[in-house]
């Protein structure tokens, strides 16, 4: 089959073709010396608060750190649990585990985020702690999930690594929870040149511990009030951050535009399931994922096409070899296991063509004609 168009899934050489802005702006903070915890890092914090919709940000090393330092900050350690979904990145479970505390998994939802349905019954007296993911930009079921952990005072801590920008209900990602993580890197939708992560609270308190969490617990130079961490997002990554974050909402308009070209395009073929859009979310498709029949034939096909389309994630976190010591098998949360059995993930960043989104379709139709 000749290949006609090459699909990138990474869009940083479109992004950054044009660096002379940023390389200004780096110049300038090499003449500044002012690399750490320095003044644009306080800008950007500023600026992603407020495009956030909450009070308070803390730009930390990455969005893993985020979650770790979060779920410290609220007091989560050793011998609690947290209950969160396996069909996420591994940083989600792997922050829980850092912490100190116990991952315990419930099923995931048709929206691929966790199914409040099934927390009740993961509660113990040990659980300490819900993580909610907004998975793929969507925006976790919250009303249900808060409401849940009132009940059992829990703290809430969203994993919001992947929906800059997302809402439910009007309400803004991150504003449901204690905290909320996101990340910062290279291929989200806000990105930075490298990791970085923030975290948004709406507590005053909360902030300034995370301040100390992030930076040896130093109140100032001599006086050190908690043993910390080392993790302060890097000021460099905050001056791409603040010459990035403008564009946050035609990045978030374009990915939503490019995933409805898709939805409406493919909603005819019998072997492709696309996902339910509920109308009170706004889902800004960090990916974009569909439920397909004969996925890894139709992986290999595109791929060869010229087409970077990826799986997100063939292994379910419960099934990892990491995971064995918490006791979980096959068929213990059986709709994640088998949307790792037919998810794929398409491009669909804010720098692809028309033509570029015709060609995806066209193949994959081609491909269920065969």
């Amino acid at each position: 089959m000749p290949t006609t168009l090459r699909v990138p899934y990474s869009y940083l050489d479109r992004q950054f073709a044009d660096i002379e802005d940023y390389l200004s702006d780096v110049r300038d903070l090499v003449k500044s010396g002012d690399f750490t915890l320095g003044a644009p890092l306080q800008e950007f914090e500023s600026r992603f608060a407020a495009m956030s919709g909450l009070p308070h940000a803390v730009g930390v090393g990455s969005g893993t750190d985020a979650l770790i330092l979060a779920m410290k900050a609220l007091g989560i350690g050793e011998g609690d649990e947290v209950i969160t979904a396996p069909n996420t990145f591994i940083a989600t479970v792997g922050a829980i585990a850092m912490s100190g505390a116990r991952p315990v998994f419930v099923d995931s939802d048709e929206g691929f985020t966790i199914d409040p349905d099934a927390i009740e019954a993961a509660i113990t007296p040990r659980t300490k702690g819900i993580m909610p993911v907004h998975y793929s930009g969507n925006v976790a079921r919250m009303n249900e999930i808060t409401a849940i952990a009132e009940r059992h005072n829990l703290a809430v801590i969203e994993d919001a690594c992947q929906s800059i920008s997302a809402e439910r209900d009007g309400k803004p990602v991150g504003s449901w929870g204690a905290a909320a993580a996101f990340s910062l890197h290279p291929l989200k939708n806000l990105n930075v040149w490298g990791d970085g992560g923030m975290i948004v609270t709406k507590s005053a308190e909360l902030r300034d511990q995370l301040r100390l969490l992030r930076n040896h617990g130093m109140m100032n130079r001599d006086e050190i009030a908690i043993f910390g961490h080392n993790s302060r997002l890097d000021t460099l990554q905050a001056v791409i951050g603040n010459r990035l974050i403008s564009q946050t909402a035609f990045i978030t308009d374009a990915r939503i535009k490019n995933a409805g070209y898709y939805d409406s395009a493919l909603a005819d073929i019998p072997e492709i399931r696309v996902p339910t859009r509920e109308p009170n979310v706004k889902h800004v498709y960090h990916l974009y994922m569909i439920r397909a029949e004969r996925r890894d034939r139709l992986l290999t096909y595109l791929q060869e096409a010229g087409i970077e389309a990826k799986v997100h994630y063939p292994i379910p976190v419960h099934l990892q070899p990491a995971a064995a010591h918490l006791g979980y098998g096959a068929g213990d949360f059986p709709v994640a296991e088998e949307d790792s059995r037919t998810l794929i993930s398409f491009p669909a960043h804010q720098h692809l063509r028309r033509d570029e989104l015709d060609y995806v379709v066209e193949r994959v139709r081609a491909f269920y004609k065969t």
